[in-house]
């Protein structure tokens, strides 16, 4: 909804300047003390997310009970943010090697997804394990899961006036601010934070939503995870056409013009989730619930 709003917003006006939307990376600040919006969307995903995955394991066939759930929140956040900044790091600026203390400057941004999506996957394989858990099957509850946080993340990318998109002449592009030097004029820009909250948030939670619920893909060990990789995969592939890629790739990579190191790194998720998908069917046995209830055929 927020794509037609801001169209219809510059279709009398123009071009909508960011500054003038209201928007603060800070949502609020007491005595030092400052909430940032990224902040924000970190915590509302793992809780929401949290929330929506006792909703799953409510249902026949469980991989874990939900006393599980809360030892898997603390491995997935753990391997979230290991992993997210680990991966940004090696991924896109591995000049950070170099500055060991930069690397544990959270808060001055740097998280990427390809690199959280490894850390928790470790996190849910130890966690799996020391619990004695289907580590795949819980890998298809959490991927249910994950487009909360994609969804709030990208918003937040938006507020912050970050990772914004290409140069456009569309009805809904947005100026940001300082995304030229100083005195070139700000061209607009595709809002691409918006795009793949939409795709990677909105549309992702919809198809995992109506395979979990609709189908019986969640007795196919990998359906659901690989549904995940492949649908994130493709979004992500899709919008980097419209998003501006990172400075250290600008005229490309590999050779390649035009190619970023997320459409690079979105390859592999492609290719293991359509395996995984493929395989699933093979992997189908019957379902015996971790607690309570009866077998699941």
């Amino acid at each position: 909804m927020i794509l037609p709003v801001l169209a219809a917003a510059a279709s009398a006006s123009g071009h909508i300047r960011f500054d003038q939307l209201g928007l603060d990376p800070v949502l609020f600040n007491i005595g030092g003390f400052a909430l940032r919006w990224y902040s924000l969307a970190y915590i509302t995903g793992i809780v929401v997310g949290w929330w929506y995955l006792l909703r799953l394991l409510a249902q026949p066939g469980a991989p874990m009970a939900k006393r599980h759930a809360d030892d898997l929140v603390f491995y997935a956040t753990l391997g979230i943010i290991l992993g997210g900044r680990i991966g940004y790091v090696l991924f896109y600026s591995p000049d950070m090697i170099l500055h060991p203390l930069r690397i544990l400057r959270l808060w001055d941004g740097g998280m990427s997804f390809h690199g959280g999506v490894i850390g928790t996957s470790l996190g849910l394989i130890l966690f799996a394990r020391a619990n004695k858990l289907d580590w795949l099957r819980i890998h298809d509850y959490v991927a249910c899961c994950v487009p909360f946080g994609l969804f709030f993340g990208r918003i937040a990318n938006f507020i912050n006036a970050e990772l914004w998109g290409r140069p456009t002449d569309v009805a809904w592009g947005i100026i940001f601010p300082h995304t030229v030097p100083f005195p070139l004029p700000e061209p607009a820009r595709h809002p691409s934070q918006l795009y793949e909250a939409a795709l990677e948030g909105i549309v992702l939670f919809a198809i995992l939503a109506f395979a979990f619920w609709r189908t019986r893909a969640r007795y196919q060990p990998g359906r659901l995870v690989g549904l995940f990789l492949v649908g994130y995969g493709l979004a992500r592939y899709i919008v980097e056409f419209f998003r501006e890629p990172d400075r250290q790739y600008a005229t490309g990579l590999l050779g390649t013009p035009g190619t970023h190191m997320g459409q690079l790194l979105c390859l592999p998720m492609i290719l293991g989730g359509a395996y995984l998908m493929a395989t699933a069917p093979r992997r189908r046995t019957r379902v015996e619930p971790i607690a309570g209830g009866t077998s699941v055929a």
